[in-house]
């Protein structure tokens, strides 16, 4: 066996199993937060339609992850959306918050209950309060997939999202998914923002105590 085919099945030593103290730009997400002030913008038959939301989001340390050398820290994110004094559902999604921090890259997955799923990346510093993710239909890398019915209709050719930790503890952030709206000619925006403010400090994830 080669030295290079071995690296592909060492795991990392000396890894530090707290991931509350691994997180690089993303520690200041972790825990339960609540957005009051959301606004989404979304296609409609004739017209663009904003619509205004309250948004709660859960993001839990999960216990480090290796792809062979690879080291990965995250948080487990649930995202529940409801129009403001409405109980049912407007928008639900679920995925992780990834740090890999030998590469500073940022990463995300999500899913959502219409049938669509993506993995979105970006490069941050270990200290950015500010960093950008995207994902690319057709890519291999930070692709998107969709049910044939979407895909088809409401074609999402590009998804990008932008994370702003605040100095007042709360953060921010802006969503882009670009579609292609069949029987339109030109692309449509569908825009989301909104802050979170804190509701809860996350739990540790299970191995935090545990050495490597």
């Amino acid at each position: 066996m080669s030295e290079s085919e071995e690296d592909l099945f060492s795991r990392p030593r000396d890894i530090n199993c707290n991931t509350l103290e691994n997180l690089g730009p993303l520690t200041a997400m972790a825990g339960l937060w609540q957005g009051t002030r959301g606004v989404d913008v979304h296609p409609e038959r004739t017209a663009a339609r904003e619509q205004v939301f309250v948004e709660t989001i859960e993001l839990q340390p999960i216990d480090l992850q290796t792809n062979g050398p690879q080291l990965l820290y995250g948080l487990r994110y649930h995202i529940h959306v409801v129009r403001p004094g409405e109980r049912s559902t407007y928008h639900d999604q679920i995925g992780y918050w990834l740090w890999e921090p030998a590469t500073e890259t940022v990463i995300q997955t999500l899913t959502i209950p219409r049938g669509q799923t993506a993995l979105a990346l970006g490069r941050a510093s270990a200290e950015a309060k500010t960093f950008e993710l995207k994902a690319q239909r057709g890519s291999e890398l930070n692709g998107i997939c969709s049910n044939p019915f979407l895909d088809g209709a409401f074609k999402t050719v590009e998804y990008g999202i932008r994370v702003t930790i605040n100095d007042d503890g709360t953060w921010s952030y802006q969503q882009d998914t670009v579609l292609m709206i069949r029987g339109q000619t030109e692309l449509f925006h569908h825009t989301d923002h909104n802050t979170l403010e804190k509701v809860a400090e996350p739990t540790p994830n299970p191995g935090a105590t545990l050495k490597a």
